[in-house]
């Protein structure tokens, strides 16, 4: 259990894969703040990390905190100011993946009334220095779900919106990640292949994280 650092508001364990998952993520979210994130994108079903509308149904019928990250050509349209039909029905946020090179103004401005109409709270990722709009949750993401492993951390400073971290975050790497978080307000951290065995999410991974950040037998 890490002491002496400030721990993250909750943890968002991305690429929920399937719906027997859901007894052990009932558990899990019972003893931990977790928000569970589920990636959105018809052309990419064919991937496990892309569960079909069947599954996804069946996840979201648990009483869970769910964050819907919408990627590819939803995303894009979303972020150009188009209505793609993506059904958000049980989800709380939504992180719109829309671009690796971040949002423009135009972007944040769709992305944002987008979320309003569907009374989500919105998402967006970042590269560099957190933004300081607050129409946006801003995750530090120069990963990409990659797991690739970050050198230099931005600074939440108090009066930002609220802002989170990812990348290359794992059961072996947390501890010295939230050494090396600056953060002077709430944030959360995001991880996705750091969570995962053999392509699959592993729910004892996402405990031994939650365990090494909050405490726990």
């Amino acid at each position: 259990m890490i002491h002496a650092f400030k721990k993250p508001a909750f943890i968002t364990f991305t690429g929920v894969d399937r719906a027997e998952l859901i007894p052990g993520m009932m558990e899990l979210s019972a003893a931990y703040p977790v928000e569970w994130g589920i990636l959105l994108d018809p052309a990419q079903e064919d991937n496990i990390l892309f569960p079909a509308q069947n599954e996804r149904t069946a996840l979201l019928s648990a009483p869970l905190r769910f964050a819907a990250h919408v990627c590819g050509k939803p995303a894009q349209a979303i972020a150009n100011g188009s209505r793609p039909q993506v059904d958000l029905r049980g989800f709380a946020r939504l992180q719109l993946n829309h671009s690796r090179e971040g949002s423009s103004e135009a972007a944040i401005a769709n992305a944002y009334s987008y979320c309003i109409e569907h009374s989500l709270r919105l998402a967006l990722q970042c590269q560099g220095e957190f933004p300081a709009d607050t129409r946006a949750d801003w995750l530090f993401d120069v990963s990409f779900g990659a797991g690739t492993q970050v050198t230099q951390w931005p600074v939440v400073h108090r009066n930002h919106p609220f802002c989170g971290f990812s990348g290359g975050i794992s059961p072996t790497t947390i501890e010295g990640a939230l050494s090396r978080f600056r953060a002077q307000a709430d944030y959360w951290i995001d991880m996705e292949s750091g969570v995962r065995t053999d392509g699959l999410l592993d729910l004892e991974k996402c405990e031994q994280v939650c365990k090494l950040v909050y405490g726990g037998a």
